[in-house]
């Protein structure tokens, strides 16, 4: 299996002809991942919403499906980065979050009064489909840049996304004093603001053709920069809902948490003033223009047909038949993929863990109050992505979900805290995996696609399961909202059984790939595939 690291992309654009860091896109790519965690903020208002439009919980819950679907049906983004400018993903994506959001804001402050349900719904779409935009530009751009660091950069990448409910957690609690038609007002005007700004700055650049020791420094500087960042909003969050905090430390708490995740841009700022040697042009002039990772076959190479010298016509043809057909890890098309056994088991694996995830973080606030927890917030906080095997953390999920069915005084911190990590590692774990089986070239299609998992899975668990189970122990109990574990307890059974199946799923697509992370890994670091094999 052959690659040449080449032109990351198709189009026509000016490209920084580097070593494979460039100073801007990195901290531009990470803000918008905090522009991109918009999305993540539905439990903060759709209590609101609840009350003030009069939704009753399978009403909501919809909502929160339809939360989950504009997030990740990508398609659309994934075709438009192939054939336009990263630019103009963005710039679609802040038009998104204006319009959507700005409608909901509309509604909730009964500035427009009377709007549809539908009209609600198909407005929270397309808000939370700039998340869909965002990340495409940025998971893709970046995962090109960087080909051989492509796990670290979906971890931190991913890991900032959620971090970014976090800070919005922060910004809705003490700027915006807990307000939901403040935050929605936010998210309609400085979210878009943000990427407009930074639209310019998510960027092409020559990947680096073997492994550099700086981008391993910068890389690690980052990942302790977010540790540090996770570290201190999990403990402010904490500390502002066990005391009453004065307006003095809350607002230095914000202080603190700007400057921190500022502190990406000292690596810029370093290389701007302290550049590192260039790189040797001739290693540059050797970089194709070819879509980048582009399979070199070995029909390309004239001395590769000495061994068929002695086969028939036949022979020959067949032969060159077979390597015609991609094997994992080349550039597959759509339709090559969608016949492999490894696609579908990836897509049902991811399926069942997130799809089965979202389905508590979209009830999260109605969770809390049936467990006597009035103030949620605070559970945003523990989503904090990590990379671990799926399979572990399907187990973990059906321990969680009993966790939760159990209702246990005092357990759903943790619970909610381990989930928040199966839930990212679930995310971060499947965007490598795609780009590894699949290749590079289509990697934004393939990556909307299986993100389809997301909202399938909210749909049939969060909306027709959940918010039907929830709606008929409303109605025993005579009162607006439901108070006891009965609420979700056979909803949380069932997403066990479902995380059952999945971990079975899990076995078997790992044991399938073990050969194949052998050979990319098998020196304890991604390489380029060589001629020989």
């Amino acid at each position: 299996m052959n690659f040449s690291v080449t032109d990351p992309l198709p189009f026509n654009g000016k490209l920084r002809t580097s070593k494979g860091w460039d100073e801007t896109t990195m901290g531009g790519s990470l803000s918008c991942c905090l522009a991109a965690a918009n999305a993540y903020n539905f439990p903060l208002y759709s209590h609101s919403l609840k009350s003030v439009l009069g939704f009753n919980q399978r009403q909501l819950t919809m909502l929160g499906v339809a939360n989950d679907i504009g997030e990740n049906v990508g398609i659309l983004p994934g075709i438009f980065y192939n054939k336009f400018p990263t630019w103009v993903v963005l710039f679609i994506g802040a038009l998104c979050c204006f319009s959507g959001y700005g409608v909901i804001w509309l509604a909730l402050t009964h500035t427009i009064d009377s709007l549809p349900y539908w009209l609600l719904w198909i407005a929270l779409c397309v808000a939370t489909n700039s998340n869909a935009w965002f990340t495409t530009a940025v998971l893709a751009t970046n995962m090109r840049n960087f080909p051989l660091s492509r796990g670290i950069i979906t971890g931190i990448l991913k890991g900032y996304g959620g971090l970014g409910a976090v800070v919005y957690t922060e910004i809705y609690a003490i700027l915006l004093h807990k307000s939901s038609s403040m935050l929605l007002l936010f998210l309609a005007l400085v979210v878009p603001a943000l990427s407009l700004v930074l639209m310019y700055f998510v960027k092409p650049c020559v990947p680096s053709s073997a492994d550099n020791s700086s981008d391993h420094a910068y890389f690690l500087f980052i990942q302790a920069a977010s540790i540090m960042l996770g570290i201190y909003l999990l403990t402010t969050t904490i500390l502002s809902d066990m005391f009453s905090l004065s307006s003095l430390i809350s607002w230095t708490f914000l202080v603190f948490m700007v400057i921190l995740l500022m502190a990406p841009l000292a690596i810029p700022i370093k290389m701007t003033f302290y550049p590192s040697t260039p790189p040797d042009i001739n290693k540059v002039q050797e970089i194709r223009t070819d879509p980048l990772l582009e399979p070199t076959s070995s029909r390309t190479d004239p001395g590769s047909y000495d061994e068929n010298d002695g086969l028939s016509d036949v022979d020959s043809l067949l032969a060159e038949r077979r390597r015609l057909r991609p094997r994992r890890g080349d550039d597959f098309k759509f339709s090559e993929a969608l016949i492999k056994a490894d696609f579908w088991l990836l897509f049902l694996v991811y399926f069942v863990g997130v799809g089965s995830g979202v389905t508590v973080l979209n009830n999260l606030a109605q969770i809390g109050i049936a467990q006597g927890v009035h103030n949620t917030a605070i559970l945003l906080s523990r989503s904090i992505p990590r990379t671990v095997w799926m399979t572990c953390t399907q187990v973990l999920m059906i321990v969680t979900y009993l966790m939760f069915a159990s209702a246990i005084r005092g357990t759903l911190y943790a619970t909610t805290s381990l989930l928040g990590i199966c839930y990212g590692v679930q995310f971060s774990i499947m965007i490598p995996t795609t780009s590894e089986l699949f290749g590079l070239k289509n990697f934004s299609i393939f990556y909307n696609v299986i993100s389809l998992g997301n909202p399938l899975g909210a749909f049939l668990f969060s909306g027709l399961l959940a918010g039907n189970i929830y709606d008929y122990e409303v109605s025993k109990q005579n009162s607006v909202s439901c108070l006891g574990p009965n609420c979700f307890r056979l909803t949380f059974f069932v997403l066990a059984g479902l995380c059952s199946v999945g971990t079975i799923l899990s076995i078997i697509l790992t044991r399938r790939l073990k050969p194949v992370y052998e050979l990319l890994y098998g020196s304890g670091s991604f390489r380029l595939r060589s001629p020989n094999h």
